[in-house]
């Protein structure tokens, strides 16, 4: 099939068009999966030049119109997680449609999944005739349970320190959804690297459990827990051993400030006039505040009630240019959609440029999140339709005659995209 269609689209002006880069040219990974962690580390390898060929079932996998979606229910969500891949369809309830997708990772040699250990993409099934392949295989819990990212956060105890409690407080960020894919990228990487040294494939089995846990101990969590004895306290939007926390100015603007040098402290009590004040409790406490975060965290009880009262007596663009001066740290609550309106967030971001999106909406494409000076960025390209490229992978990939694949279409085996915009 064409890898273009003929549909509405409005060119845009977001960034200059170009947000990928080659750093992976040559490499070729077949991906398998769906929802969040597995696609995401297709689409970084994507990014950064890669061939990422997704292989869904006909008609699209189970997150084929996940949520947000347009008004024709296609997903925005799944045509950005799958931006720049190939797509190929296959009926992969029939052994036919089965057989071809492990010929396509062996063909490749690169693998990465969500679909369970065991069953015919098994890493052992799959490398019979490919003994260097490589499998990046996301699992929920290692056992090979199933987990998903908002079943997982609960697990390890985030949500009972979120918020001011009683009740947990779930976060709507897939948070170890995204540390994993990105993990299983950088896995996937160093399996390369190892096989180019010893010439040995292997499986790459990545929890989001381990992820998470993981996450908490490298984060001091574990040790904190099993050195105190305690779980921390739930502090709200203040922010653990640091002086930081939410304030509502003149204007009812609530910003986030956050210290965390010396320097940063020092300015933020000279621009709001606190010196004196701030002295009279380090004088009555026994302590000094200007090189000890947690000192400032501890005496936040003191502390606080000052910033609230200078902060609550200026306008917010007052003391933003203020801040903006000494280096503060510092940042208003606003809507999603506000922060899409910001020219440094989006309209004058590099990793944003222009793609013609399979929905037919034109809006602003995120690209690979790194700027490398040294390298050149390249034109965007789209997620693509289901098995829009199902002809020219069966093709390139696996030999096949332009009549076999003519009568695997024929059988339902293979699909290729039809073009409905």
């Amino acid at each position: 099939m064409p890898d273009s269609f003929d549909r509405p689209f409005e060119p845009m002006t977001w960034g200059d068009g170009r947000q990928m880069y080659d750093l992976l040219a040559g490499l070729s990974v077949i991906e398998a999966s769906s929802f969040v962690a597995s696609p995401t580390a297709g689409l970084y390898c994507a990014q950064m030049g890669a061939e990422v060929i997704r292989v869904d079932q006909i008609g699209g996998g189970p997150d084929f119109r996940r949520w947000p979606v347009t008004a024709a229910n296609d997903s925005l969500y799944w045509e950005n997680l799958n931006r720049a891949k190939k797509s190929v369809a296959l009926d992969l309830g029939r052994p036919e449609g089965r057989e071809l997708l492990q010929e396509l990772v062996r063909a490749t040699g690169q693998f990465v999944t969500n679909f369970p250990v065991g069953g015919f993409l098994s890493h052992d099934t799959l490398a019979e005739g490919r003994a260097d392949l490589i499998t990046v295989r996301v699992m929920g819990w290692a056992d090979g349970s199933p987990a998903l990212d908002y079943t997982v956060n609960n697990s390890v105890g985030y949500p009972m320190l979120t918020g001011a409690g009683p009740d947990p407080v779930n976060h709507v960020l897939p948070a170890w959804d995204l540390l994993t894919g990105a993990y299983a990228a950088f896995a996937l990487l160093a399996a390369i690297q190892r096989r180019n040294v010893s010439g040995e494939g292997c499986e790459v089995r990545l929890p989001l459990s381990d992820v998470a846990i993981g996450t908490v101990a490298n984060l001091g969590g574990v040790a904190e827990v099993l050195y105190s004895g305690a779980n921390r306290p739930r502090l709200g939007n203040a922010v653990y051993g640091l002086f930081g926390r939410d304030f509502v100015t003149r204007d009812g603007r609530r910003t986030m400030i956050v210290v965390v040098t010396p320097r940063q402290w020092t300015n933020l009590v000279a621009a709001l006039g606190l010196g004196d004040a701030i002295a009279a409790i380090e004088s009555d406490r026994g302590v000094s505040f200007a090189a000890d975060d947690g000192l400032r965290f501890d005496h936040r009880d003191a502390l606080y009630p000052l910033f609230e009262r200078a902060i609550a007596a200026r306008d917010h663009d007052d003391l933003a240019a203020a801040f903006d001066a000494g280096g503060i740290v510092h940042s208003p609550y606003r809507t999603m959609y506000d922060a899409v309106q910001d020219p440094a967030l989006v309209a004058d971001n590099p990793i944003f440029g222009a793609a013609d999106n399979p929905s037919g909406f034109a809006y602003p494409a995120a690209g690979a999140f790194s700027t490398i000076p040294q390298a050149k960025r390249h034109s965007p390209r789209a997620a693509p339709l289901n098995g829009q490229h199902s002809e020219e992978v069966l093709a390139d990939r696996l030999s096949l005659s332009s009549g076999e694949i003519a009568r695997l279409i024929d059988a339902g085996i293979v699909g290729v995209a039809s073009c409905k915009k």
